[in-house]
This record gives C-alpha cells, sequence and structure tokens, in this order.
C-alpha cells in the first residue's frame, strides 16, 4: 500500500470523542477495531466490525480521513483516494 501525502488530511487532528464507538456503545454493541476521524474525533468501528460505523460516518459526513485508534498504530486512510495517506 502506497502512503501519499493527502489535501483532505486536516493541519490539526481532532481529539478523540470517546474511548470506544459511540453507535456501538449506544447500543450495547461489540467492535473489532477502531477508527478516528481526524476532521471531527468521532470514533467509529472498521469495516471488519459488523455495523462498520466508521464507513457509515464517512459516507453521512463526508469526512475523508480516518487514523486507526488501536493501540501501537497509527496509519491513516483517505476514503475520498481509496489510499493509506500521511
Amino acid at each position: 500500500m502506497r502512503i501519499k501525502p493527502c489535501t483532505h488530511v486536516p493541519a490539526e487532528i481532532h481529539s478523540p470523542n470517546s474511548r470506544g464507538c459511540e453507535e456501538c456503545l449506544a447500543m450495547g454493541d461489540t467492535w473489532m477495531h477502531l477508527r478516528l476521524c481526524v476532521h471531527c474525533g468521532h470514533i467509529g468501528c472498521c469495516d471488519d466490525s459488523k455495523n462498520k460505523h466508521a464507513s457509515k460516518h464517512h459516507a453521512a459526513t463526508g469526512h475523508a480521513v480516518i487514523q486507526s485508534f488501536e493501540p501501537g498504530e497509527s496509519w491513516m486512510w483517505c476514503y475520498e483516494h481509496k489510499l493509506q495517506v500521511g
């Protein structure tokens, strides 16, 4: 996977709004991995999770870039370019 600079990455990364998937926590469900929306701080579950809340957040808001919210990971993904970005 190529890592490229991306115009969608904001100059300042937003702080997380919660410690788990916001929608899964509200509905009492579980997730596999977490993703941080760098634009607004939303925490959603990954596409390997049954609810795919991070992708649904992108579809609803147009926020293009997520960052892994898993310990020891800092990669970012741009939904618009479909590329790992940095």
